[in-house]
């Protein structure tokens, strides 16, 4: 059964979140503050889509039209003023229709995509949980309290697609994947590249 989202929310972001990923975010634009409210009222969440084009700012954005639903897991009033919230990723949607409040939200009609096939972690690719365990480490990363089943394939290549320096481009590639196994043997690719 295939499950549409109507008049969801939809924030462009340059930085991806996948299934089971967390990513924190600073709220004070009037139309997110508007947004947050309305999904904490009514238990819903919103999309994370990347931006293609234009700002995080602007009400001028373009983004890829797959992405991710996200649920709002934590939210606490900043230091700096701003409203931070922590969003995890629940499962990946494709947008079919976009439009703009008069306030500036996207919003649009989004559809889930099937899960992915949950495959082991080949041993071919036992290294890329030990680069994800090391990035795991990093003080910030760890903050985000990611719970990760390192025998998965797909949750390995999912973390490594968010946490990794990556171009936009590049992660939006790796999150569009449906297979686990052909994205494990792209950051493969990619990780020999860097060295």
């Amino acid at each position: 059964m295939t499950e549409t989202l109507d008049h969801v929310p939809l924030f462009p972001l340059s930085a991806t979140v996948l299934p089971g990923g967390r990513i924190p975010l600073q709220l004070f634009e009037p139309r997110y503050l508007d947004m947050l409210a309305a999904c904490m009222r009514e238990q819903q969440g919103f999309v994370v889509l990347l931006l293609r084009e234009g700002n995080e700012t602007g009400t001028d954005a373009v983004f890829y039209d797959i992405g991710t639903y996200v649920r709002i897991v934590d939210f606490q009033q900043l230091d700096n003023g701003l409203l931070g919230i922590t969003a995890e990723g629940l499962w990946k949607v494709a947008v079919h229709r976009c439009w703009q409040a008069p306030d500036g939200l996207n919003l649009g009609s989004a559809e889930r995509l099937p899960d992915e096939p949950e495959d082991a972690l080949p041993n071919s690719h036992h290294e890329l949980a030990s680069v994800l365990r090391a990035l795991l480490r990093h003080p910030v990363v760890n903050r985000l309290e990611l719970e990760v089943d390192f025998t998965s394939a797909r949750e390995v290549g999912w973390r490594l697609t968010e946490l990794l320096p990556l171009d936009g481009q590049e992660k939006q590639r790796l999150l569009e994947y449906q297979d686990p196994l052909a994205r494990l043997d792209r950051l493969t690719s990619l990780l020999d590249a860097m060295e």
